[in-house]
Parts: C-alpha cells; sequence; structure tokens
C-alpha cells in the first residue's frame, strides 16, 4: 500500500469505541502501512496539528487487548462541526494541507450521525479538488440511530448495562416498600430515539418484573396521563419503577425536562443539554400523591461501564474498524461500514458499505409497531431485536481487583 493512515475519534465516548480504534491500527498494520497516526481530540485537534503515531503507544498485542477493554475515546474526542466547503474553503485547504505533509492517504473517522458529515464533506471536497485521499466512516454511538446500519457499536454495551443497572434499581426499591410505597423514576440517555431506554426492558424476566412503565421519545408524553398511570399501579402493588427518556416531550414539542431546573448549553451541531427529566417527575409524583420517590439517572455510566461490556458487542467495533481500512484500501471512500443482521438464532452479522450521504444526518428511530399501542412499553419486537447484541462478556484485565486501561502516555 501507498500512503499512510490517520484514524480519529468523535463525539460521545462509548465503552467499546476504543476496539474499533484498535480494529482500525491492527489491520492497518498487518495489511503494510507504514504509519498509523492517531487525531487527538478529532477534526477539532488535527486543525491545530494534534496527532500521534500510534505505534508509539500501542507497542504489542496485550496493548491491543487491553485498549479493547478501555472504555471513553483513548485519542480523547471532540463536537466540532465542519462549516459548509464554500462558506470557509480555507478550512478544508489547511486539513488537506496537513493530511499531505503526513503523506496520508487514507482517514478513517469513528463517530455517529455528526461525525459521518465530517466524512461527507471531507470526500466530496477531495473528489472535487481531486485529491486522492480516501474517506472512510466507522460507526459508533450508543443511540443507535445511524441509518441503514442494523445497530450501532457501542449500543450492545450500553443496552447491556442499562437493563442490569434497571434489574439492580428494581431490587433495591422492592427491600425499601415494607409499610411505604415509593415510586422511582430512571431517566435514560436519547434525544429523538428511544433505543436505550427501551434497554430497561431487559430486566424483565421470571426473577424480575422490569420497569412498570417505560416512556419513548418517538411517542409524545402526556403528563396528567402518566400521573394518572402511576396512581393506578399504586393501587395494586407498592414499588413502582419507571423508565423515561431525557428527550420526552409534549404534544406540542415542549421537552419535560424544560419544566424543571435546565441547562442551556447547545454544542456546535445545535444540540440542547438535556437532563433533569427524572428529577421533574419524581417531584411531581411526590406533589401530586404524596408518596416516597427517587429519581436516578444512569449518566455517563451508560457509555462507560466496560467492566460489564457486551463480547458481541466489542467484537463487532473491532471488525467494522478492520473493514473500514479494508475498504479504504480497495479504493473506496465517502463510505460508511454497516452491519448487516443475517440470522437472530443464531445470530449472525457481517458488514457492509453505504454511501454516507445517504447515512449522515438521518436519525433511525425506534419503529412504531416495536412500541406498544399505549406508548408505554416496548413490545417483544424489540427485545427479540436488543438481546443478541448483549450476550457474553469479555472480562478486563484485572490488577489489584481494579480494570487496567490503557491511556495515552503525555
Amino acid at each position: 500500500m501507498k500512503g499512510n493512515v490517520i484514524v480519529g475519534q468523535s463525539g460521545g465516548p462509548t465503552a467499546v469505541i476504543n476496539s474499533s480504534l484498535a480494529g482500525v491500527y491492527k489491520t492497518a498494520i498487518d495489511r503494510g502501512a507504514k504509519k498509523v497516526y492517531g487525531m487527538l481530540h478529532g477534526i477539532q485537534g488535527f486543525l491545530d496539528e494534534q496527532y500521534v503515531d500510534l505505534s508509539d503507544h500501542i507497542k504489542s498485542d496485550l496493548d491491543v487487548e487491553l485498549l479493547k477493554r478501555t472504555p471513553s475515546a483513548f485519542l480523547g474526542s471532540c463536537r466540532y462541526k465542519l462549516p459548509d466547503i464554500h462558506e470557509q474553503p480555507e478550512v478544508f485547504e489547511k486539513i488537506f494541507g496537513i493530511l499531505e505533509k503526513l503523506e496520508i492517504a487514507y482517514f478513517i473517522y469513528i463517530g455517529g450521525n455528526d461525525s459521518m458529515d465530517t466524512i461527507k464533506k471531507l470526500s466530496d471536497y477531495a473528489i472535487v479538488t481531486g485529491k486522492q485521499t480516501k474517506f472512510m466512516g466507522v460507526p459508533k454511538t450508543i443511540d443507535n440511530d445511524l441509518a441503514l446500519t442494523d445497530h450501532t457499536p457501542g449500543f450492545g454495551s450500553a443496552a447491556k448495562y442499562i437493563g442490569t443497572a434497571t434489574k439492580e434499581v428494581i431490587r433495591d426499591a422492592m427491600g425499601l416498600v415494607y409499610n411505604t410505597e415509593i415510586v422511582t423514576i430512571i431517566e435514560v440517555m436519547g434525544r429523538n430515539a428511544g433505543w436505550l431506554t427501551g434497554a430497561t426492558a431487559l430486566a424483565k424476566g421470571e426473577d424480575c418484573c422490569g420497569p412498570d412503565l417505560i416512556y419513548l421519545p418517538e411517542i409524545p408524553f402526556n403528563i396528567e396521563r402518566f400521573v394518572e398511570k402511576v396512581k393506578n399501579l399504586l393501587e395494586t402493588k407498592k414499588s413502582v419503577v419507571v423508565a423515561v427518556s431525557e428527550g420526552i416531550k409534549t404534544e406540542e414539542g415542549k421537552y419535560v425536562c424544560e419544566y424543571g431546573n435546565t441547562s442551556d448549553y447547545v454544542d456546535a451541531f445545535g444540540h440542547k443539554q438535556l437532563t433533569g427529566t427524572a428529577s421533574f417527575l419524581a417531584n411531581l409524583i411526590a406533589g401530586e400523591i404524596g408518596c416516597k420517590t427517587r429519581a436516578v439517572e444512569f449518566s455517563t455510566l451508560q457509555r462507560s461501564a466496560s467492566h460489564i461490556a457486551s463480547r458481541i458487542d466489542i467484537n463487532e467495533a473491532f471488525q467494522v474498524g478492520g473493514a473500514a481500512v479494508m475498504a479504504a484500501f480497495e479504493g473506496d471512500t465517502g463510505k460508511m461500514i454497516v452491519l448487516k443482521r443475517v440470522s437472530d438464532d443464531p445470530y449472525q452479522c457481517t458488514t457492509d458499505l453505504y454511501d454516507v450521504h445517504k447515512i449522515s444526518n438521518v436519525e433511525k428511530l425506534v419503529p412504531r409497531d416495536w412500541i406498544n399501542k399505549e406508548g408505554t412499553y416496548v413490545t417483544q419486537k424489540f427485545i427479540s431485536y436488543v438481546e443478541p447484541l448483549i450476550q457474553a462478556e469479555l472480562i478486563p484485565v484485572q490488577v489489584d481487583g481494579i480494570p487496567r486501561h490503557l491511556y495515552l502516555k503525555k
């Protein structure tokens, strides 16, 4: 092969994003890449010429295995929106100037929707200007909202954590209700897509009743109806557990969290910070019903709990990283690797390629028939879809009883 490889990570981290990085690095080295560079803090850091030679930091197969088991973004991430090519061409000229200096032939970017927008713009610029660098996207997001791929690496591990933690919250609440009533509201990440919130249903089994109500952002949320539902449930049981997406909205389009104390922070892509949904609803129930309430936010643990990561998820993350390198080496550009489910039983999944223009800025929502008619729970179709993605574990390497991670030595 001719030229070097550069790889970056972007957006919210996951428990397995570094497994994709490991897949990119190992495949590139095995295929004869002279150098594999890593952008520090994605394209934003790259614009400041912040990058490292990954061979200085990944020195053995053990390091590769540690990297696969390390959460968060090893190289550092960013939320940076590239401008329109015609509005600020100088930004693209600078990027391609650095790429030429480093003799980069293959640019691999690991991320979600916004990251695929970056790949789209860079590949379009390269085509228009006759540049030969190949640009490939590697899917990543716990939100599972990327179009055209069956699922995204990161989602399976987040779903496994959410299902497990929900079960533990339910068990905890059951131990506290001898002579009192308690309503627990669990807040799960998810702005417009309810894939993660739906995963709380995984807690349900012969040893656990699961959450009583699940509210996804795909369905408008009626506050009065919610209070009435909880009141009715408390007539037959002392502990009620409700899972809500942070992004649930009323029929008028107002986020429920905006009824409480919220942050005014908006990121580079125009995304408003959502927080406080569970707190608002817990306070509302306490005031309306007069029972004990708790608000539980899983928060960043949903994307960083690598101690309970899914083996399937880790392996698929590694697989898509390697597939991106191989596709780029074969001449593909402006595309993203996707996962295609071949069967559920036994579970089998392969990789494929899709034009990034059909993926960037397109959100995949939970299908309506995967949510019950009332909009208060997920159906068996949802469970059957998620269950294969959470199977098995890849145990962290333990040192003195605590997981060991690979870290970037300064």
